[in-house]
């Protein structure tokens, strides 16, 4: 079952407290599917300028992403530049220049239309909505979203929830979708709006999953080395899909949505590791395998 992945892809500057990176490869697309191709096979959706790096697509290709629903259009790829504070919770944005990406238009090619497992990355609410109305008879929809949609968008977002199965977002944009202070509370609250899951980011704290009779609160992996927590949050959306993915049947089962979270939360632990998507390209499958067994292990108490 290969999955969809429609999102941003982005040049990115990005400053921390010690180092300074430009030229990055970034977006939303770009990390949620280099990190769900550990996985399965992953059908990319995006756009970028004529001036796109032919490295950053040398990566995609190596990752063996299908590059057929990537447009390069005439014109400068969608920059980013942001600076990270000592605590790398807090994060400034310097400058965003839309250039191509301000008229992405998403269209499928035919063979993605019957893509059973598809993940909407951090885009609009109406971009969302229109890649879903291309899609035969989706299985499972895993859609991101961010306080700015709900803000803008609200609207178009309330309509892209009744057709979503597991929206990911983050303990401050669950806050500010429902106007309730508490994670449980709205958690139910998004809920009601339509999906049949919520899973509640709480960065270094870890991952709220929420079903109407079910939940699963995964901590966060210990990470020693933190350098860029740029597109974790992506990483993390395309680890948890790839799986579902991977296990190739359209209903996944509250454990199969367990282990999906506790995946995408190794995933994202890599990512942090470096700037960038450096560290999962040198990530092997065996790595990650043996994080998850011991994360796995660690967690586990006995009586």
């Amino acid at each position: 079952m290969p999955v969809l992945t429609v999102g941003s892809i982005a040049i990115d500057d990005i400053k921390t407290q010690t180092e300074e990176w430009s030229g990055l490869l970034g977006g939303s697309a770009s990390y949620a599917s280099v990190s769900a191709s550990f996985f399965d096979r992953v059908n990319l959706v995006g756009i970028v300028g004529s001036d796109f790096p032919k490295q950053h697509i040398d990566l995609l290709q190596e990752r063996e992403i299908d590059l057929r629903g990537l447009q390069i259009a005439d014109g400068k790829t969608f920059h980013w530049a942001g600076q990270y504070e000592a605590d790398m919770n807090r994060r400034r944005t310097l400058l965003t220049e839309l250039n191509v990406f301000e008229t992405f238009t998403p269209n499928l090619p035919e063979a993605y239309r019957t893509t059973p497992i598809i993940l909407l990355g951090n885009i609009s609410p109406s971009l969302q909505i229109h890649v879903l109305n291309q899609v035969e008879s989706p299985e499972f929809v895993v859609a991101d979203t961010m306080d700015l949609w709900i803000t803008t968008a609200r609207s178009e977002l309330l309509e892209l929830l009744k057709r979503v199965d597991l929206l990911v977002l983050n303990d401050s944009e669950a806050r500010q979708l429902t106007e309730d202070d508490n994670l449980v509370r709205a958690g139910r609250k998004i809920l009601d709006l339509g999906p049949k899951y919520v899973a509640i980011k709480k960065g270094e704290h870890g991952c709220l999953l929420l079903s109407r009779n079910e939940f699963f609160s995964c901590g966060a992996y210990p990470v020693e080395q933190l350098k860029d927590p740029t597109g974790a949050g992506d990483t993390f959306a395309g680890g948890l899909t790839g799986y579902l993915a991977s296990l190739r049947r359209p209903v996944p089962t509250f454990a199969d949505l367990k282990r999906a979270i506790v995946h995408g939360s190794m995933l994202a632990s890599f990512c942090v590791e470096s700037f960038s998507l450096e560290r999962l390209k040198s990530l092997s499958r065996i790595e990650l395998d043996q994080r998850y067994a011991f994360f796995r292990a660690m967690s586990h108490f006995d009586d």
